[in-house]
Order: C-alpha cells, then structure tokens, then sequence
C-alpha cells in the first residue's frame, strides 16, 4: 500500500506482547512497519468500548483491511468505513474457515490452497468474496512454506482490489456457497504428540502441518522429542506401531498404523533441530517409541 500512494491513515493492532526467552515486550511486525512510515499506531485492548469506537469513527477511512487481528469486530465497527471491512483469508472460502486455515489444510491432505479477500459481516469468516486466488500445494509443503505463500499472494490479491475500488471500478461482491463449509479450529499443542497407529501418511501431513508451530513430538525414551521433517516409506510389515525398524544415513524408519514413516529432522529437549544420523550419534533408541511419557 505504502510504495503505491495509498498510505494507510492509522495502523490498529494488538498491544506490544512477552516474546523471546527474556520475555520482554515485542512490537508487532506491522506496528514496526508502520512506526517507520510515520503512520499513527493504537493498540486497544478491545473494540468493545465507545472510546475504540469514536477512535475508529474519527479516522474517517473509506476502507479498513483486516489481516489477522485477533480481535472480534463488533457490527458497529464494520459498518464505520465507508466500503467497510475487507479481510483476506488464508482459504479458498468457504473451505477451512476460522483460525488456523494454513495448516488444516496441508493437515488434511488437501491439494489446493489460496486467499480470498472477503467483505467483513458479524459471521466467523462467513462474508461475501470479492477476490481468491489459488495454489497448487506440493508434496513437502509445510505449514511455514505455505504461510509465506499466501502472505505474499495475499497482499498481491488485495492490492489489485484496492486498485480497482481506487480507480472506481465495479468490485461485485460474491455470496459464500452454503456447500463444503469447513471449520479450521484453532491449533492445540496436545495435538501435536504423535500416535504411532495413525497412518504413516497422516503423520507425515501432521508434522509439516505443524512445522514451525506446535512441532510434532513423540517419546523417544525418557526424551520428548520433537520432530520436524520426515517422509513416507512403502511397505508392510506385521510389528507393532512405534517399531523402529532400521536407523542409518537416511533416517530413522518407524513402523506406523499403516506404512512407515522416516524421520529426518529431529531436535532434543534444550539442544537445536539436527539431522537423524546427527541426533543417532547422540542417543540410544529404544526398540520401540511409546506414544504417551
């Protein structure tokens, strides 16, 4: 928005956080951007107040553009803006609605993701869209690498929408399909503890799902382990799952509810993310790995 003329007149985002191992407070990247800008800066603890209100109400914006705020927008405040309240999703809509699209969907093995720009309503992601764009997700998609796609995409999608509403051109807004509604609930760490009879393809969605956050982890004797790359192997074979059936210079293969899965990238509790032959010169596996401490 910046480089083409259409500085924004405030930035709103949540106040400054506890980050890093001081846990010390941490601007957000966009209040970083903005302050460089000269580009005005509020940080309300909520919206649900007359003063967020009148706040809002005193910019006098024609639009505002909402991007993963974390905030709910009351009806009084999506109704301010003259052309009111855009969001850009990281969905093809009305598929993966809620908070965490990106990694559902590599999750579920799903073979296309996107961005819609969606005009904002009270609904949760239930708006009309003016503008989605697609891609094709591949074999090693992660959930970091797909993030930084759509950012990307995301913003290119929304400039060209803004582009058109600048110029005055018609930008139709396009109802939600009722069919193929999914829900993207929000990620839970518990989730991320890897069950061993799940399928090994499964797994290996999991765990590039969760890459970089939660991580995948599993026991691997006394040691939470976590897991950051891996790949599906072919094959049977009638042994229990959380077998480890051969370690070397390709990984650490383990047997799964159906399939193996090769472990590629591990990392200890306290020590940093290494290769398995790295992480096998440290340890001893035991035959099997549990799934629960």
């Amino acid at each position: 928005m910046i480089g083409e003329n259409l500085q924004p007149v405030a930035v709103m985002t949540q106040p400054d956080r506890p980050a890093g191992r001081g846990r010390t407070l941490q601007a957000s990247p966009v209040k970083r951007v903005a302050l460089e800008h000269g580009i005005e800066v509020h940080q309300p603890e909520t919206l649900r107040t007359p003063d967020a209100a009148d706040l809002i109400s005193s910019f006098q914006a024609d639009l505002m553009i909402v991007v993963a705020y974390g905030l709910i927008l009351p009806a009084d405040i999506l109704r301010l803006p003259k052309f009111g309240c855009w969001n850009i999703h990281a969905s093809l809509l009305p598929r993966w609605r809620g908070a965490a699209p990106v990694q559902r969907a590599i999750e579920a093995g799903d073979s296309n993701s996107g961005v819609c720009i969606m005009q904002m309503d009270e609904g949760l992601d239930t708006g009309a869209l003016l503008k989605c764009a697609r891609v094709v997700l591949e074999p090693d998609e992660s959930g970091g690498s797909l993030h930084d796609k759509l950012a990307e995409l995301g913003a290119t999608t929304l400039l060209q929408c803004v582009r058109r509403l600048v110029c005055g051109e018609p930008l139709p807004a396009t109802p939600q399909p009722e069919q193929g509604v999914t829900y993207a609930h929000k990620l839970d760490k518990a989730e991320a503890q890897i069950d061993w009879s799940e399928s090994a393809s499964a797994l290996d969605r999991k765990i590039r799902a969760f890459n970089p956050w939660p991580v995948a982890w599993c026991m691997m004797g006394e040691e939470r382990t976590r897991i950051w790359t891996a790949e599906v192997v072919e094959g049977s074979c009638h042994v229990p799952p959380g077998t480890v059936l051969k370690t070397g210079n390709d990984g650490i293969q383990v047997a799964t509810g159906n399939g193996f899965l090769r472990l590629l990238e591990l990392q200890r509790p306290g020590k940093r993310r290494t290769t398995a032959v790295d992480y096998l010169n440290a340890v001893t596996l035991p035959e099997r790995l549990d799934r629960t401490p």
